[in-house]
């Protein structure tokens, strides 16, 4: 797979990407996880790639991207994806996007409807109210995402992270796959938390009411969201979803497999 990088100038500063595929072929879009960066689409990208033109970015203060000081919001994030698919020439997209990735998608197919052609959400998070937010990001903060007296982030073990956070860790987890996350959350630095804060302000299910394409919502068997299928349901008559057995967080990188092929026809059809 021939993976095609640059910078992008907007209104956030320089937005990196990655892209592969045909030019002429049907663009997809994908939006990454808190405190990561587009390289963990990389294996995602090479199945989608073969029949697709594949588009991912960093968001600003992730990756390769600009850093920001002002706190982005996820309108802004789907602001830098829509801007990037400007200079590239993509007019028509689907996206896709896991855990903040999701919402970022669901922005995008909120303010871009004429756009954004279907979208696929992959271990979207899901919460009631902003309390519920609350109590859930809360552990991230105090001790689950390590840092030094200065705000730093740490690099963590795979040993570190099943003992202390198994549910945001892939089912077969790697150091490689570890290394890769601790290189994203060094990039991030301080604004690590950017994308987490960001979607702590974002109503997911209000915004899910209002797409009008079709959607796609594929759930890790083990993620913890699942218990709320039923609630995606509820918000959205055109949406459907699908279960992968034995998957958990990450599932776009550990299971791009099985996640590129239910995408694909969904999206084919």
């Amino acid at each position: 797979m021939n993976i095609e990088r640059g910078l992008i100038k907007t209104d956030f500063g320089y937005i990196h990407y990655r892209a592969a595929g045909s030019p002429g072929a049907p663009a997809i879009c994908l939006q990454h996880i808190n405190q990561q960066f587009s390289a963990l689409y990389l294996e995602l990208m090479a199945v989608l790639a073969p029949t697709m033109r594949v588009l991912a970015i960093d968001y600003p203060s992730h990756g390769h991207s600009d850093h920001v000081e002002a706190q982005p919001t996820i309108n802004a994030y789907a602001r830098c994806v829509a801007a990037v698919a400007d200079a590239l020439g993509i007019e028509e997209f689907s996206v896709l996007g896991e855990a903040v990735g999701a919402a970022t998608s669901i922005a995008l197919a909120v303010d871009y409807p004429r756009r954004v052609t279907q979208v696929v959400l992959v271990n979207c998070p899901y919460y009631a109210n902003r309390g519920v937010a609350d109590t859930r990001h809360a552990p991230l903060k105090s001790g689950l995402r390590p840092e030094d007296a200065s705000g730093f982030p740490l690099t963590r073990t795979i040993d570190f992270l099943l003992e202390k956070d198994p549910g945001h860790a892939p089912m077969q987890p790697t150091q490689s796959w570890m290394d890769r996350v601790n290189v994203a959350q060094i990039e991030a630095g301080r604004h690590r938390w950017q994308a987490l804060d960001a979607l702590h302000q974002y109503d997911i299910v209000d915004n899910l009411k209002r797409i009008t394409c079709p959607i796609l919502l594929l759930i890790g068997e083990h993620f913890h969201y699942l218990k709320n299928r039923d609630e995606f349901h509820a918000a959205n008559k055109n949406l459907r979803s699908e279960v992968i057995p034995n998957a958990r967080f990450c599932m776009s990188w550990e299971r791009a497999t099985d996640v590129g092929r239910h995408a694909l026809t969904f999206l084919r059809a």
